[in-house]
């Protein structure tokens, strides 16, 4: 199993607006790609002093060649429609987890 993990912060202003979209839009968009098999949205409760909340995705694949299919397919216009929507308001980074 395959988790790739994207961990946002947002800024308290933009939060309720991006939570909407990640909930309405942008995750219902990825798992339609038919590549991941679930998505699991949190958000943190340690927080930091950063002006804004932490959340992350984690979307589960099956194996590294779904979700390789899915980085080259899918990945870079979703991005990018997420970022034009937010830009400015958010900081991000991905990592990508194996089940051990």
């Amino acid at each position: 199993m395959i988790i790739f993990n994207i961990t946002v912060n947002i800024s308290y202003a933009a939060e309720k607006d991006w939570l909407d979209f990640m909930k309405t839009v942008h995750i219902p968009e990825i798992l339609a790609t038919k590549l991941p098999l679930e998505c699991r949205l949190f958000r943190l409760l340690t927080e930091i002093e950063n002006e804004g909340s932490t959340y992350t995705t984690q979307f589960s694949f099956r194996t590294m060649e779904d979700f390789l299919a899915y980085q080259t397919g899918f990945q870079a216009d979703l991005q990018e429609r997420h970022h034009a929507l937010f830009n400015g308001q958010y900081v991000s980074f991905r990592t990508l987890l194996e089940e051990a």
